[in-house]
């Protein structure tokens, strides 16, 4: 089987994907979208935790990287994260938006967009991924 016909990956929640309620809409090499509510991720405040934007965008930037990667027979890890806040929600929910500024063979960068539910930018991420070769699976051996 070439690279090029491999199946790409599916993405699978991880456990604070499941606790931040994190809900997948569309998912494709070009463009994932997930869904996260505001109740649940706010800070001290009232107003969405900074760090739930972070989370929940690195999550989202990562996911498009790695479907990229695996149709190439790869994996991809974070090597570089930014975000700018441009303004908050204290209600509602989320609408986490990744799309591909590159793709190529051993760097991915996205662009991750989180806005809220008047399509207004509340959170712009910027995340870069390194393709690594999957590595090697160990067969089982019997003692």
């Amino acid at each position: 089987m070439t690279h090029e016909s491999l199946p790409p990956w599916t993405i699978s929640l991880g456990e604070l994907d499941e606790k931040m309620g994190v809900s997948i809409l569309e998912q494709s090499a070009e463009r994932v979208v997930a869904t996260m509510p505001v109740e649940g991720n706010r800070q001290s405040f009232g107003l969405l935790h900074g760090g739930a934007s972070l989370a929940v965008g690195e999550a989202v930037g990562s996911w498009a990287a790695v479907i990229h990667a695996s149709t190439l027979g790869k994996t991809a890890v974070g090597v570089d994260v930014s975000a700018t806040h441009h303004r908050s929600a204290r209600d509602g929910t989320v609408t986490i938006t990744a799309t591909p500024i590159h793709l190529g063979r051993t760097l991915t960068t996205h662009e991750v967009l989180l806005t809220d539910e008047a399509g207004r930018r509340l959170c712009t991420l910027r995340i870069t991924n390194l393709l690594l070769d999957k590595p090697a699976t160990v067969s089982s051996v019997e003692p």
